[in-house]
């Protein structure tokens, strides 16, 4: 009996040893976190220059998307450097569309204006 629980201890270390941890992160020596930037700024009537709300912004050809706040404001994290076309929708507005937008390592902010549909 007692070679049984010896026995038993013994295997339940060594798997523990040898556990597998799913949940630990672990990265190789060569390689490099990527750099990502924000991309912000500000959606307005094109006639007015009030600030529009629930505005969708939204970066062409990926998922990255925001809506703007009640002061218009919107914000985009993790987006890789690059150029990008941006889109604005919203309802009753015609849809914007901002070309060949440069996203730097730098202050990468954009002011959209938005013309209402006739």
């Amino acid at each position: 009996m007692k070679k049984a629980i010896i026995t038993l201890i013994l295997a339940a270390f060594i798997g523990l040893v040898y556990a597998d941890n799913d949940g630990a992160k672990t990265s190789a020596p060569n390689e490099t976190p990527v750099q990502t930037v924000t991309l912000s700024g500000c959606v307005v009537d094109l006639s007015s220059g009030e600030a529009l709300a629930g505005v969708e912004v939204k970066i062409d050809g990926t998922e990255f998307k925001a809506y703007t706040d009640f002061d218009g404001n919107f914000e985009i994290q993790d987006v890789k450097p690059g150029k990008y076309n941006l889109i604005a929708s919203y309802i009753s507005y015609n849809k914007s569309l901002v070309e060949d937008l440069k996203c730097e390592m730098k202050e990468n902010e954009v002011n959209i204006k938005m013309q209402a549909s006739k």
